[in-house]
């Protein structure tokens, strides 16, 4: 195995030099989205719990309340309350479900798509950057973000299984 890579054009460097350049690339990126979510979730006058409801309605479509708690962490009520907020503000509509006229389903307004297209760009302009990448590569990066995903899911199930420490506690 090769003990010494190209890195950054310049300096040769060690394999653990890359994987430490990794993380802190990693983390610097969500620091990065991170502000830039919280600047979103300002301007459009929410917050970051409403944010990413929108964001996860966005991606799919059209979810049920139920759906749309489960996605998000938050409880039935707070998921509630939030439909309640986003649909006065005009950011989500409720339909009944044709399938099922018991159920309700939620959905963006086409103003909050149009506001989502001009605050974060297009799904296009996104893949427009992936361009070239060959498909082994693609694969790669999916991968790094999946495992990334599952750590963060198995992390957090561990957090809110674990006893709450008291705020004085050192």
């Amino acid at each position: 195995m090769m003990q010494n890579l190209i890195h950054a054009g310049n300096v040769v460097s060690s394999r653990q030099q890359l994987i430490e350049d990794l993380v802190s690339a990693m983390r610097a990126l969500q620091r990065a989205v991170d502000r830039y979510d919280e600047l979103v979730a300002s301007r459009l006058g929410i917050n970051r719990s409403d944010l990413r409801c929108l964001d996860l309605l966005h991606e799919s479509g059209r979810m049920s309340a139920g759906q749309l708690a489960a996605g998000s962490g938050l409880t039935t009520g707070a998921t509630t309350r939030m439909l309640d907020r986003l649909e006065r503000i005009g950011y989500v509509r409720r339909q009944l479900d044709s399938g099922d006229r018991r159920r309700v389903l939620v959905e963006l307004t086409p103003r909050a798509r149009r506001l989502a297209a001009e605050l974060y760009g297009s799904y296009e302009g996104a893949a427009a950057g992936l361009k070239g990448y060959n498909p082994e590569q693609l694969r790669l990066v999916h991968d790094f973000l999946e495992g990334g995903r599952s750590m963060y899911e198995q992390q957090t199930a561990r957090l809110q299984a674990a006893e709450k420490p008291s705020p004085s506690a050192k």
